[in-house]
């Protein structure tokens, strides 16, 4: 359950206590930051003996339906018993790649793997799905240098930026991707945005119908490039570069980039022709993984917040998007209903309600529920 701040707690009791300030009242709610409440019961058990590894990324489409791309291969011998040659146990095998469930935790179809004439990611990280129901996927394997879009049901290869490659860091070559994170479509201008990557150090975008090449970035909207970083340090002063990984990107309503640049503890905000505007740095502190996984965005006509995965703390901050102020969180490190190992990715349906990804050994998913 998400902490409320005194401010939030008071407004309740006082639209709560029978007066007759309606209006006042529903205006007062109406800018509080969001709060959530997990669904314990969501999603339900997997059919066929399934299990499911670690989830890389997540989306949701225009149906609310909920696309999981999970990563087969962390599973370990243990989690496959029944995969064994003999049987050790009656569970489990790895499920599909790629999941799909409706909003009441029903796995509506499952697909997804190496296929004929496409490269499958060694590392399945990202999952986008566009308006016309199209799929894209990255991959943060070592020779993952790709991004792929398939047919809604994967049986069909439309594009492929880049190819699998084993090539050192590049952020000057813009035919192959260095291990990409992060991908999101900008439907009125035919665009996909990558945050590439794991290896390389930079947002670029490419035509989403044919694959050119339109522009890219790195940190601060200057052109990225491959030099050398020490280690991050909370003490320095904030990095001139992305560092690996640049591992998400979203559009917002009004036509702005956000960018989680993950260790460096950040989300930088960018116009679309890649004009730096601001960044919000939170718990600078977190070293590890960083405290900027993942984002979404407040279910409001303003957005007004962004919802952010954090997993070093392993908590979701609720940051107030104009100022990145922190306004609350949802979640706690753990293992139990609403507690978070690793949380890797966040999403939101068109109700507002939550998703969230584990990696490591959380390896699943959680639904939470839009209280107000």
């Amino acid at each position: 359950m998400a902490r409320l701040g005194r401010w939030t707690i008071a407004t309740l009791i006082f639209c709560g206590a029978g007066l007759t300030i309606f209006a006042a009242c529903s205006e007062a709610l109406a800018q509080a930051p969001p709060t959530y409440k997990v669904d314990a019961s969501w999603p339900k058990e997997l059919p066929n003996n399934w299990i499911m590894g670690q989830v890389g990324g997540m989306a949701v489409d225009r149906q609310d339906h909920i696309w999981v791309l999970q990563r087969p291969g962390s599973n370990t011998k243990d989690d496959l018993g029944a995969a064994q040659t003999p049987p050790v146990a009656e569970c489990c095998i790895s499920a599909p790649p790629a999941l799909v469930f409706d909003t009441e935790g029903n796995l509506l179809k499952s697909w997804g793997g190496p296929g004929a004439g496409y490269d499958w990611p060694t590392s399945e990280h990202s999952i986008f799905v566009d308006r016309g129901g199209n799929v894209w996927i990255t991959g943060n394997g070592a020779r993952d240098r790709q991004a792929i879009k398939l047919s809604s049901d994967g049986t069909k290869l439309l594009l492929e930026i880049g190819h699998p490659s084993a090539a050192p860091m590049s952020n000057s070559d813009t035919t192959i991707l260095g291990r990409p994170a992060g991908i999101e479509v900008d439907e009125g201008a035919h665009e996909v945005y990558i945050a590439d990557g794991y290896l390389n150090r930079r947002l670029i975008v490419f035509d989403s119908e044919t694959g050119a090449f339109k522009r890219m970035w790195g940190a601060y909207g200057k052109p990225p490039n491959d030099a050398d970083l020490l280690p991050y340090s909370p003490d320095d002063s904030p990095s001139t570069l992305f560092r690996n990984p640049l591992h998400s990107v979203h559009l917002s309503k009004d036509g702005l980039v956000y960018v989680c640049d993950r260790v460096n503890d950040r989300i930088q905000v960018f116009t679309k022709e890649g004009k730096f505007l601001k960044e919000f740095i939170w718990r600078p502190k977190t070293l590890g993984n960083g405290s900027a996984y993942d984002l979404a965005f407040s279910s409001d006509a303003g957005q007004k917040y962004l919802l952010v995965a954090d997993g070093e703390n392993n908590v979701i901050w609720t940051l107030l998007r104009s100022d990145g102020s922190v306004q609350g969180t949802t979640g706690h490190a753990g293992r139990n209903a609403g507690q978070f190992h690793h949380v890797h990715s966040v999403v939101s349906d068109s109700k507002g309600n939550l998703y969230t990804g584990e990696v490591e050994t959380g390896r699943r998913i959680q639904k939470f529920v839009l209280v107000h």
